[in-house]
Formats: structure tokens, sequence, C-alpha cells
């Protein structure tokens, strides 16, 4: 079964999500130091501007030297109208017909709540401490697939040179440590892709996703994913 394939259960089980920012306090200086939160790094994924054209996947494939047949993200396209909602189109309800075309972004959710690292008995697949962020330690990877078995959005795979378990990290160690942006995000030329850090109120994250109504996939197993999913005016994810 190729990947695409076996990544469509990816796009079942939608649910809605909300993110509660706390109050952070700062009496004097040292202390605004001391209590300033970690970054909560999230990717936006906007359905509405995504036109499918694949330039993310071949900057994620790039910068993360990934051998031929591996991705750490792929793009599901959509064809048809949502059963039971009219096609803009050609007015159709029944979702068969062929008008529309939607992508989605199929990749490593970056759960808060992550089997994966919780099943991994080698502490590989770790969170990084200092942003948060899901990555593995490629030197302590026994190849036992557990991460991949444990993940329930079929987004993990075994790098077929390396033989290590392999997810979306955000290009973490490349270019988010170094403050760039995935390199996925700095390739789109859609503004599709927005990635920043949730805990700093004035960021274009931050702001967007105060306006702008998200979804996260698979939100009811209380993964509590950082990949937010702003659906299609028209008819949804």
């Amino acid at each position: 079964m190729s990947q695409n394939l076996e990544r469509r259960k990816f796009l079942k089980g939608l649910g809605a999500g909300a993110l509660i920012l706390g109050p952070v306090g700062c009496s004097s200086y040292k202390e605004e130091e001391s209590d300033k939160p970690k970054p909560h790094y999230v990717l936006i994924f906007d359905q509405n501007k995504c036109v499918g054209c694949g330039d993310c996947k071949d900057a994620c494939v790039e910068e993360n030297n990934l051998p031929e047949g591996n991705h750490r993200l792929l793009l599901e396209h959509k064809r048809g109208a949502v059963e039971g909602v009219p096609c803009p189109v050609c007015g159709n309800t029944t979702g068969d017909c062929n008008c529309e075309r939607q992508f989605v972004r199929v990749s490593c959710q970056q759960c808060n709540n992550a089997p994966c690292v919780k099943v991994c008995p080698t502490g590989a697949a770790k969170r990084d401490e200092e942003t948060g962020i899901v990555t593995m330690d490629n030197s302590k990877c026994a190849g036992c697939k557990y991460c991949i078995g444990a993940c329930p959005y079929n987004a993990r795979f075994m790098n077929n040179e390396t033989q290590v378990a392999e997810n979306c990290d955000f290009c973490l160690n490349t270019r988010v440590k170094k403050g760039e942006l995935p390199a996925c995000v700095s390739k789109c030329r859609y503004d599709a892709l927005i990635f920043g850090d949730l805990n700093e109120p004035n960021s274009y994250v931050a702001k967007l996703l105060r306006v702008k109504d998200s979804v996260r996939i698979k939100a009811h197993f209380g993964t509590e994913p950082r990949v937010r999913y702003i659906p299609s005016v028209k008819t949804g994810v």
C-alpha cells in the first residue's frame, strides 16, 4: 500500500479545538525572564489558499535529505462536494461530482500528548526541552516501529536508508533553532502555511487564531495536536 493510500485514514475524525493561554505575571525583570513561558509552536494550514503545487513537499525532501519514496509531509486531494452540502459549482448534494478539488496537509501533528513519545522504549522519540517539539534522537532508535504503530495519524515512517523512524519536526534543528521558518512554510507561495509561537500574543499565528475558526485532526483522542487547519469556506475539510 502506498504512503498516500496508507495515510488517507488521516482525513477522518476532524474535531474542533481551542487553546487557552494563561496570563504571564511580571513584577520584576528577573521574574519576567524566569516566568516567561516556553514557546508553543504551531503550524496552520489554510485549505482556502492551498493550490496543491507541492512546493512544500519538495522543500521538505530537500531540507531533510530524504531518500526516494520517503516524505515527512504529503498533500491529499479531495474531489467533489461533501455529501449533504451543495457543490458551489453544480449544486450536487450527493458528494459524487468532480467540480471541486481541495487539498489537505498530511504530516505529524506535533501532539502535546504524543503517543509516540510514550511508547518509545529507548527515548529516541522525544520532546525537545527548549521548544516542546516532538523529534527523534536517531542514535537511540532501535527500529522497533512502536512509535509508528502508536501514531493515530499514520504520519510516521521508517527512513529507507537509515532505518530510523522519522516524523515532521518543523525542521527543528536545521531551521527553527536558528530562528528560521520550517522549509515548507518558507517555500509556500500562497500563504497557505503559517508558523509561529502561540505563547507570543502579538505573533501572527496568535492573532490569526483569535479571528479564524480552525480545527484539529482527531482532537477527541486527547493528543492535543499543534497543527491547526482552517477549513475551506465552501465545503470544509
